[in-house]
């Protein structure tokens, strides 16, 4: 089978996880990046002797990454030690209550029951469904390419679809097994920072709970980046040429096919391009009007994932009261969620998390000091400037005082603060957004963009803006989707 020349746009984990694939399978890859370090949004940023996490904090679906570094015949201990959290993280709700979420199954049915009788028995039950629709969607859904609907009309994928509700919501799902508001929140979370309401949500992302909540929150030594390195060092091996510092501004195409990829004045053949760059701004800034599939009224229709509001913050003393994951739900959580999705506004009296890195780490902060991490979910395109942004961050300083009776702000050595305009300057993220597309029942499978360009024959696109979605682990899989498909065309003679 020959060798092609492909070029990939974007190092984030799809990026990554294509170009390694493509390189194992004996082709030439060159992956071109526009920053000055790979992992896309899991980069790292340094100052006086703190080191930040900039992107991903949570690590979920640990099998998915052990699962890509096996076809390299690695394991995750080969490149990063991992740690289970215990507790996996801590809810402030609005009643001055709090809740420690053990890994424990046995404690955490007894951390339902006392809050609401015979929720213990409940959780066992949902958790039961989640986990069958995890391995069903898993093993039958998340690897398709979703090109077209005729891929789900088999009829074992049709009585699963059956099983797995995906015409009910989230919010269903979960509400007809339990009442008390606490509760309530604690299995809705995910949706509210990773894609959308719970009552726009299928019924189907209860699978998240099952990964929440039994599989466990998981953290590696060195943090988030060391994933990254790790995929950047599995790429160097099978021969990728990592290319930083190189942004992509243009993708000449002749009859149907892309032929040159440009950096500027700097030229680049390829026989097969795959964007792992944001979908929207390839397609709508990198390509000519008519190698163009989606429209610009295409993309202002889409449901988008929320942006954020990032402060990274590091103090010159140690504070307590706080676990390394720690979720503030003291305000209205369903007002948030309208704020959002479907009131799109800066947020009257937001939700927000902080992550206590240093708990946990104590390499990502100097001796006697604290790594701090705020994220506020926002609605992607707002307004965003620094008064807003001063606001929002005083407002959470107050809050967590309030819980801790600890106001951090004399102890600030370092504060930096990220949010809508360096999503779009940094990833050229559409409307600024953190996650991409929103998890709705119509964006879901082959209703999300294609990952195969409909014009250019030799076209292909990766990450969270097409299939399976938003989310460290999905853009994995999203790259190992756009190999296996490459590889399969190339094999028939169809590339």
């Amino acid at each position: 089978m020959a060798s092609k020349k492909i070029i990939v746009i974007g190092s984030g984990f799809a990026g990554l996880s294509a170009a390694s694939l493509l390189a194992k399978q004996g082709h030439k890859v060159t992956l071109l990046e526009k920053n000055d370090q790979t992992g896309g949004r899991a980069r790292i940023w340094k100052s006086n002797g703190f080191t930040f996490d900039m992107g991903p904090s949570w690590y979920w679906m640990p099998e998915v990454f052990e699962n890509f570094f096996k076809i390299f015949g690695y394991q995750v201990s080969d490149f990063y030690k991992l740690n289970r959290l215990d507790p996996a993280y801590r809810i402030y709700f609005t009643n001055n209550e709090q809740m420690d979420i053990p890994a424990d199954m046995a404690a955490l049915k007894h951390e339902f029951e006392i809050r609401e009788k015979g929720s213990g028995a409940q959780l066992e039950a949902f958790l039961k469904d989640a986990e069958y629709k995890y391995k069903t969607a898993m093993g039958s859904y998340v690897n398709k390419l979703s090109d077209s609907f005729t891929e789900f009309l088999t009829p074992e994928l049709i009585f699963k679809s059956f099983q797995l509700n995906l015409f009910s919501s989230l919010r269903k799902s979960v509400r007809k097994r339990f009442k008390n508001p606490l509760l309530v929140s604690l299995l809705e979370f995910p949706v509210l920072f990773l894609g959308s309401t719970p009552d726009n949500t299928p019924s189907l992302y209860s699978m998240m709970n099952y990964a929440d909540l039994v599989q466990g929150t998981w953290y590696p030594d060195g943090g988030m980046v060391q994933i990254a390195r790790a995929f950047s060092k599995i790429a160097e091996l099978q021969g990728v040429e990592i290319l930083l510092n190189k942004e992509v501004t243009r993708i000449e195409t002749l009859a149907g096919k892309v032929s040159k990829v440009w950096v500027g004045s700097e030229c680049f053949d390829a026989d097969i391009v795959v964007a792992g760059s944001d979908y929207h701004f390839t397609e709508q800034t990198l390509l000519k009007p008519e190698d163009r599939v989606y429209t610009e009224a295409y993309w202002e229709k889409r449901t988008m994932s929320p942006s954020s509001l990032l402060y990274y913050v590091g103090l010159n003393k140690k504070i307590e009261g706080l676990l390394h994951h720690n979720l503030f739900f003291d305000e209205d959580f369903e007002a948030h969620a309208i704020q959002i999705y479907k009131q799109p506004q800066w947020p009257t009296k937001p939700l927000f998390y902080l992550s206590v890195v240093s708990k946990t780490d104590i390499t990502s902060a100097p001796e006697g000091s604290e790594n701090l991490f705020f994220l506020i979910p926002l609605a992607p395109g707002l307004e965003d400037s620094e008064s807003l942004r001063e606001e929002y961050f005083n407002t959470m300083c107050l809050r967590l005082e309030h819980k801790i009776g600890f106001d951090i702000r004399p102890f600030i050595e370092v504060k930096r603060s990220y949010a809508m305009k360096d999503f779009e300057n940094d990833y050229h993220s559409y409307k600024g957004n953190a996650y991409g597309l929103a998890n709705t029942l119509m964006q879901t499978a082959f209703l999300k963009p294609k990952i195969k360009s409909k014009k250019i024959k030799n076209l292909f696109y990766t990450g969270q803006l097409t299939v399976p979605g938003p989310g460290v682990p999905p853009s994995i899989i999203s790259g190992e989707i756009v190999a296996n498909e490459i590889q399969e065309l190339i094999k028939n003679n169809k590339l």
